[in-house]
């Protein structure tokens, strides 16, 4: 564990007991102008820990409310942390960090979470689970709750590429209602401060092995009156970003090596001469397109692993195995000469091509002849530029690094 964080997370033990921190359960409500619905919000909280003898506290992030959010939240003896960062992942960061308890229950203080059920998320958490999500699709999503869009693109389409891509028992990966240790979730140093917020806990909270529960929850319509915070393309293409960008498998070593296998064997089935294809014909110019594949495909898959050594380095992936093993294996030196070798073997092509062109008195060459040595020359080349390159620069990141 980060030495700081360690010192954190015992310098936040300490206030905890000198505060009194033997309580339970924290639930976290991120705020922002739910005066309508707060109150509702809150009295169902202090009602299900009161009826199930829960030792806990009502946390309210206000992130600037501006209608009398905050002392409604006073009124009814919740406590009110100020977070200024806007954003509802700064807001929900900042609430988790205030709060107090073993366990927190987050949840949106609009109306459309039924606080009643935080003894179903305890009881999970209890049982061992870090991290317990609600499930609306299970639970029941009444009429006018979600949007169409919402129901049956969005979030099914999200919550299924988080579960291909990581891995992932999550069935809902946005539902605004879940559970958590809190000091569990803490090291997984969260940094996301908008709508994706909800994703990055699932992913990182899949990725470093922690413990998964799910309970069926219930979603009502929201009782308020103002149009909701959240933008559906806006908040939806941060979703995918965030998840293409924490999984360079998907987003560069996939494609790129689909896109070099089909290029290769395209290559392969036009260098020997034009192919016809029905009433098409297949010559340099499709051989071009393809050796082209091979080029950006080659290039995504060296994004792919200087992404993830990035990535692990900075602590926002775990350390992979495969890669560690892959590392010592592949070193600079053997890098150096596999781009050594696809240098020679391009210019020797070039050099070729050359003799052949000199031995028409360097004039004009019949297209369809030269450039099928030239182009398979000029990759072969680019590519061997590309492996010198990269393992230099690899090189150079793992010795920052030890």
């Amino acid at each position: 564990m980060d030495l700081q964080l360690k010192a954190a997370l015992d310098r936040e033990g300490a206030e905890e007991r000198s505060a009194g921190g033997d309580l339970e359960l924290s639930v976290v409500m991120p705020c922002l102008d739910e005066g309508e619905t707060l109150a509702c919000c809150i009295e169902k909280a202090q009602q299900a820990m009161r009826e199930h003898g829960i030792r806990g506290e009502v946390v309210v992030a206000d992130n600037g409310s501006s209608d009398g959010s905050a002392e409604i939240a006073r009124l009814l003896g919740a406590r009110v942390v100020e977070v200024e960062q806007k954003g509802y992942g700064s807001a929900l960061l900042g609430g988790i960090s205030a709060a107090r308890g073993r366990y927190v229950i987050m949840g949106d203080a609009d109306g459309s979470y039924d606080f009643l059920q935080i003894p179903r998320f305890l009881e999970k958490l209890r049982e061992g689970h870090d991290l317990v999500m609600g499930n609306r699709f299970q639970g029941g999503i009444e009429p006018g709750a979600m949007p169409a869009l919402h129901r049956y693109l969005g979030n099914p389409i999200l919550s299924g590429l988080g579960r291909l891509f990581f891995g992932s028992p999550c069935g809902d990966f946005h539902c605004g209602l879940r559970g958590f240790n809190r000091r569990a979730i803490l090291r997984l140093n969260l940094r996301t401060t908008g709508m994706e917020f909800a994703s990055e806990m699932v992913v990182k909270a899949t990725l470093q092995g922690l413990s998964l529960g799910e309970v069926p929850t219930t979603l009502s319509p929201d009782g308020r009156q103002r149009p909701p915070h959240l933008r559906t393309w806006r908040d939806g293409w941060r979703h995918l970003r965030f998840l293409l960008m924490y999984s360079p498998r998907w987003l560069f070593l996939y494609p790129g090596c689909a896109l070099m296998a089909t290029g290769s064997v395209v290559s392969a089935w036009l260098l020997p001469g034009p192919r016809n294809l029905g009433p098409f014909t297949l010559d340099v110019h499709t051989l071009l397109f393809a050796c082209v594949a091979i080029l950006i495909g080659f290039q995504a898959v060296l994004f792919a692993v200087l992404s993830k050594v990035f990535a692990i380095g900075e602590g926002l992936l775990p350390p992979d195995a495969r890669l560690q093993r892959l590392s010592r294996c592949v070193t600079l030196e053997w890098g150096l000469l596999v781009g050594a070798a696809l240098i020679v073997g391009g210019l020797a092509g070039s050099a070729v091509a050359v003799r052949i062109w000199a031995g028409r008195g360097f004039g004009a060459l019949e297209p369809g002849e030269t450039l099928r040595l030239v182009i398979p020359a000029v990759v072969a080349t680019a590519l061997g530029c590309q492996v010198v390159l990269f393992s230099f620069f690899l090189s150079i990141v793992g010795l920052s690094r030890k």
